[in-house]
């Protein structure tokens, strides 16, 4: 793996988490706006809008660098769109770059042929 595409990958791991849980406080937001008066929806719909703008960017450019198959590329998708989604994307995200690095040190080491 090269390093646009660890870069590439990397920032749509940090973004992930922010996503995901921006997107469960909206919606605490929306229920305590119809239910007290506290309206918090306005800041967190934009805070919310502006981290899923950035996941997609970032998802389209990992998508491009990592030639993921549409299957793939569609899940990651699916999980920003998920409340908590964003967590397993991190998750899911992590370990690829954690297999990339060790599959990169057994072939400088030529342990295998990875």
């Amino acid at each position: 793996m090269d390093i646009k595409t660890a870069s590439a990958l990397h920032r749509l791991r940090l973004i992930s988490l922010p996503e995901a849980i921006s997107f469960p406080i909206l919606l605490v937001c929306s229920v305590l706006k119809r239910t007290t008066s506290f309206d918090g929806v306005m800041v967190m719909g934009m805070v919310h809008g502006i981290l899923f703008t950035l996941y997609v960017l970032f998802w389209l450019d990992a998508w491009n660098r990592t030639k993921w198959s549409a299957k793939t590329g569609a899940l990651y998708f699916v999980l920003a769109v998920l409340p908590f989604g964003g967590f397993f994307a991190e998750r899911k995200i992590r370990r690829e770059l954690d297999d990339a690095v060790i599959a990169t040190r057994a072939r400088k080491e030529g342990v295998v042929n990875a």
